[in-house]
């Protein structure tokens, strides 16, 4: 019988698994400040979610399983669908909008990461309003988020979803045509661009509007001026003008330095109807974080309910931070090792569980446990004796004579620290 074996490259170690963590309680930290609170939905989604809805997810990248009554399930893909369908299906009052975020793994396969299945996911959405400044806020966490990080060298790329929509309802295309002018307006394809729209047939002016749109990159201020000259109608007009009311309000917030203006940024998601951004950083190719309006996606659970949000890849996170050297080389996870004599065993356990109360990581040994006295893994040792109680960190060595003593000592070389 041939021995199955699960692939364990992807294994988390204790040190990497304690990193990610760290990084998830800043995200998580940083979502709560802007009012977000978290939920989760569950890992397991009935397909039909997903079959019947338009311009959502590719239903060949999603994972599919058959449970014991014969339905066929799916590992959630997505997390914005199943929290708006919540949403829709509670009927929640938004008068003052509802804001969540959530942590939860998402489950595809595609034939460009065929080994890569399962990715972590953070991500907030925000429900109830359709304003320039709930735009500009959503934005300015992303780039709350991101600094919190530590990255100094990012850009938010800022594009409408709006623009290039109402400019390519105008040319009458099959899907395939347009799926065809999408890849290569974002792959800024330009030589190939023109001989595409002349086998279409396309009317100069309309011609030279499409041809324009992957130019409409660069400083925000310049990329309205230049995308308003070629705005072929009203519709297109206010899909501008709510972008210059979104940067107005970004400038107000004081983050403009890190926003770049892309109107040629397309989503494979269609249901985005809005503003749409993606955020990268410095010597790492890909996004690492995605977002955008998508007012409509409600209509689908028969309800309307305007959003907005945002998802960080949380393992693109942690490889560009380890590129960048942010990860911190502190592997020490606790504070005190707190050997002692057997004639001093209730005061050291009385003392260890008093300052775990005060937050302290504790570990406790008698002194007949054989280990290396100089492993500093922790940040100080106490040794609880009978000639004389000593703390030993890796400065000095401190007598005390009680546990109220200890707790004085270690907040004292904490803040030293």
């Amino acid at each position: 019988m041939d021995q199955y074996l699960f692939d364990s490259t992807k294994d988390t170690s204790v040190g990497d698994f304690q990193v990610r963590d760290n990084l998830i309680s800043i995200l998580k930290n940083r979502f709560s400040t802007y009012g977000y609170k978290q939920v989760r939905t569950t890992t397991f989604e009935f397909y039909d979610l997903y079959s019947m809805m338009s311009g959502t997810i590719n239903k060949d990248e999603m994972l599919k399983v058959i449970d014991s009554y014969g339905k066929v399930l799916v590992l959630r893909p997505d997390v914005t669908i199943p929290i708006t369908r919540m949403i829709a299906s509670n009927k929640q009052r938004l008068s003052q909008g509802s804001r969540f975020f959530y942590v939860l793994d998402v489950f595809r396969q595609s034939f460009e990461q065929a080994d890569n299945k399962e990715t972590t996911q953070a991500g907030i959405e925000s429900f109830g309003e359709s304003t320039p400044e709930n735009d500009a806020e959503v934005i300015a966490l992303a780039i709350h988020t991101l600094k919190d990080l530590g990255f100094e060298s990012f850009k938010l790329e800022v594009g409408h979803a709006g623009y290039f929509k109402e400019l390519v309802n105008q040319l009458a295309l099959s899907q395939n045509e347009l799926d065809q002018l999408k890849g290569l307006i974002q792959s800024k394809n330009l030589t190939e661009i023109g001989p595409f729209l002349e086998r279409l047939s396309v009317d100069k002016e309309l011609c030279d509007a499409v041809q324009a749109i992957p130019l409409l990159y660069g400083d925000p201020e310049d990329v309205i001026k230049r995308a308003s000259k070629i705005a072929l109608n009203e519709k297109m007009q206010q899909k501008i003008k709510n972008l210059s009311d979104i940067y107005d309000v970004l400038k107000a917030y004081g983050v403009e330095d890190s926003v770049i203006f892309d109107l040629g940024l397309i989503n494979n998601m269609n249901y985005y109807s809005g503003v749409i951004f993606q955020g990268f950083v410095a010597s790492f190719g890909k996004p690492v974080l995605m977002g955008g309006r998508y007012d409509h996606l409600a209509e689908q659970f028969d309800t309307s309910i305007p959003a907005i949000g945002f998802a960080c890849e949380v393992d693109n996170l942690l490889h560009s931070m380890t590129r960048k050297n942010l990860i911190a080389n502190d592997t020490t996870s606790i504070d005190v090792i707190i050997y002692y004599e057997n004639s001093k065993q209730k005061d050291a356990l009385i003392a260890a569980n008093t300052l775990r109360e005060a937050g302290y990581r504790i570990i406790t040994y008698t002194m007949d446990d054989n280990r290396n006295i100089d492993d500093f893994s922790s940040k100080c040792i106490a040794y609880f004796q009978t000639e004389e109680n000593l703390v030993i960190d890796k400065k000095r060595k401190t007598p005390f004579t009680n546990y109220n003593e200890l707790e004085l000592l270690l907040h004292e070389g904490m803040r030293d620290n």
